[in-house]
């Protein structure tokens, strides 16, 4: 994987076009309701949420750096909604009303999608799910195989384990459940720990990816089974598990715990003994893919070459939706620097902050 940009400043304001400017598209492509925002040159860029640190530090400057490279005056309508739905319905909305002819989105709540896609499809609106699979007639997905990322984080857990694994009682705690890629993590995780440890023995879904409601489900989970009652902890991501790893420390327990993401409090972690493994996921080509996507959809070109896959929507509604999909990989202490540092996702310096320098002396990072 090239360099990947960690910051990048981009005008993202909103900003009026007459619709009589040339499309970067063909001719016609994109004519606005009121002439604001349509002239085809206008992709949107709807992100779910800011508690997890990847999507204002990498997805959303790539993204927007590929499209100002592929298409120079193009112009892109960014907005976050925070986890809350009905604003990023809003902003959904607002973007087609403005006469925006393809919309990258990655839902907060996925089943909330299917209406709001399919008046804009009625429109002539193009919709790119972006990481989470949207409901609705989706014009193209991509993402990664959620089900194959899940399956890998109950690997990493049984390999953390050792060879307790197999009399191991297993807390897990799950992302998100209006995230449409939670359930495909969770599954993967019980295809593996199912068969492998002895039992999952306490299992909470919690709602927006909380690290504060990780922290507390944790927290009752020692208190339903004793400090002596489980032998690891099995989190859907990075974020939870710092919330999750707080709450063992005031109890002072120590057992494997897992997580997802490379972000950089969890890499810290790892280093410091604290968190056993993250799932890394190489967020540039993701993001660059669905880049070069809404760009050929806003010229009306073909996007055959871009996509390798077909898939389903969660409700089965939606078929054959064009889609690549991207695969992960495990990370440990072992080999943060063949993958975070040699695809300068961080820097050693990102990483080797004074609190951890020891800790990453001790590892071989430098």
């Amino acid at each position: 994987m090239n360099a990947m940009t960690r910051r990048l400043v981009i005008g993202t304001a909103a900003v009026s076009m007459a619709a009589t400017l040339a499309a970067c598209g063909k001719a016609g492509d994109g004519d606005a309701a009121g002439g604001s925002g349509g002239d085809g040159k206008t992709i949107g860029l709807l992100l779910p949420e800011n508690k997890t640190t990847r999507y204002e530090t990498f997805d959303r400057p790539i993204i927007e750096a590929k499209i100002k490279q592929l298409c120079g005056d193009c112009t892109v309508k960014y907005n976050n909604a925070a986890q809350d739905t009905e604003t990023q319905k809003k902003q959904f909305d607002a973007l087609v009303t403005q006469g925006v002819k393809v919309i990258i989105l990655d839902a907060v709540d996925y089943k909330a999608t299917k209406s709001w896609v399919t008046g804009a499809e009625k429109q002539g609106v193009k919709v790119v799910a972006y990481d989470r699979l949207a409901e609705g007639p989706i014009s193209a997905y991509v993402s990664y195989d959620n089900e194959k990322i899940g399956r890998l984080q109950g690997e990493a857990l049984v390999k953390a384990l050792g060879a307790q694994a197999k009399d191991a009682n297993v807390v897990m705690i799950n992302g998100s459940p209006t995230d449409p890629n939670a359930p495909l993590f969770k599954k993967g995780a019980h295809s593996v720990l199912d068969k492998q440890v002895k039992k999952v023995v306490y299992e909470q879904d919690i709602p927006d990816w909380s690290p504060d409601e990780a922290n507390k489900k944790m927290g009752a989970a020692i208190d339903s089974l004793g400090e002596k009652g489980f032998q690891g902890v099995y989190s859907a991501n990075d974020g939870m598990a710092g919330g999750i790893i707080t709450a063992l420390g005031k109890q002072g327990i120590k057992v494997p715990v897992g997580g997802q993401d490379a972000e950089l409090a969890g890499l810290q972690r790892i280093l410091k003994g604290d968190q056993a493994f993250t799932i890394y996921k190489q967020i540039k080509p993701e993001a660059e893919t669905t880049a070069a996507i809404a760009v050929r959809l806003l010229k009306g070109d073909k996007i055959d070459d871009l996509v390798s896959a077909k898939v389903t929507s969660l409700t089965g509604e939606f078929k054959d939706i064009p889609a690549k999909l991207y695969d992960a990989e495990i990370v440990t202490k072992e080999n943060i620097a063949s993958t975070i540092l040699a695809d300068k996702v961080y820097t050693a310096a990102d990483i080797c902050t004074a609190e951890y320098k020891a800790a990453c002396e001790a590892a071989g990072i430098k």
